[in-house]
């Protein structure tokens, strides 16, 4: 690879990430936004992609590519379904930009499904909710979609809390996982009500 080749790709990677960041803030932001953000000038981002269309297409795919290396390095396939769980989570918010970009916003979702782009998350963490239910760890009368729901929103609100700065990276991956046991965990059997008198 060449040096000129070398900064090509740095400088592709540093305006697709700035764009990511951005436009998951700010859903109107301008291509000049997106190149204060990646430290280049509007010129140098229109050099790369010729418009707004382009470069949110583009930033789709790269999030896509990101999301799908970062669920393959938590690997939720291996292990107790707790302990991937728990992988999951912190592997997102190590993409929380990305995460906010694609799933923040429905318009977003629309061009991933009009595209026919798989969705890296998806086959694995309906795998990984079906496994959490067998294992019992995962409330078993709760539907696999209404978990995936709630796990993607306490995801995203944990990417937001840290993308404004409310927490740092490590704390809101405690969080999450924190609240999303004792929101779906399975449910273990209560004991018996015990009448506190009887008032005849």
């Amino acid at each position: 690879m060449t040096s000129a080749t070398g900064v090509r790709g740095r400088t592709r990677r540093a305006i697709l990430a700035a764009a990511a960041s951005v436009l998951s803030r700010r859903r109107d932001a301008s291509l000049a936004d997106i190149a204060a953000a990646a430290d280049v000038g509007r010129s140098t981002v229109q050099r790369y992609f010729p418009d707004r269309d382009t470069l949110v297409s583009e930033v789709i795919a790269d999030c896509l590519r990101l999301l799908d290396e970062a669920l393959k390095d938590a690997r939720i396939e291996q292990g107790p379904a707790r302990d991937a769980l728990r992988r999951l989570v912190t592997a997102m918010l190590d993409v929380g930009d990305q995460v906010l970009f694609l799933y923040g916003d429905a318009r977003i979702r629309e061009v991933i499904a009009v595209q026919d782009e798989p969705d890296p998350a998806a086959e694995e963490v309906d795998r990984l909710i079906r496994r959490g239910q067998a294992e019992g760890i995962l409330d078993a009368e709760v539907s696999c979609d209404w978990i995936e729901h709630v796990l993607w929103a306490h995801v995203a609100a944990g990417c937001t809390a840290i993308s404004e700065g409310k927490l740092p990276r490590h704390g809101a991956s405690e969080w999450v996982i924190r609240t999303l046991e004792n929101g779906i965990g399975a449910r273990h059997a209560a004991p018996a009500d015990v009448s506190k008198g009887d008032d005849s």
